[in-house]
């Protein structure tokens, strides 16, 4: 008897760790978005630095993915600075910060026409 309560905790572990396996896997996965591009500073007034935001409507629901700060966002940040924004299609990975923000790393921005 004093077995089962050991190949539960060994069932446990293994469940664990494969989960967490596959939850790192999803978050090197690649997404495309569509959203409203704006800055976090001049616009939403959420930072005390510029950074890009891209505002998706997901479900009836509004969520918000801070851009990491690589090159793409950068580069694209003067587009959308002190302005209503833009609507982009943004390419990337999608992370949480320690905050539960979603962190969007962007390898590509497009404005939509």
């Amino acid at each position: 008897m004093k077995m089962i309560p050991a190949l539960s905790i060994v069932a446990a572990t293994i469940l664990a760790v494969s989960t967490s396996k596959m939850f790192a896997a999803d978050a090197d996965k690649e997404v495309t978005l569509t959203g409203n591009a704006l800055c976090a500073k001049c616009v939403l007034h959420e930072t005390k630095e510029c950074q890009n935001v891209l505002q998706v409507v997901e479900g009836g629901k509004t969520n918000n993915y801070y851009f990491a700060q690589n090159d793409t966002s950068k580069n694209f940040h003067e587009e959308i600075c002190s302005t209503a924004g833009e609507k982009v299609k943004a390419t990337g990975t999608v992370s949480k910060d320690k905050d539960g923000k979603e962190i969007l790393t962007a390898s590509k921005i497009e404005p939509m026409k």
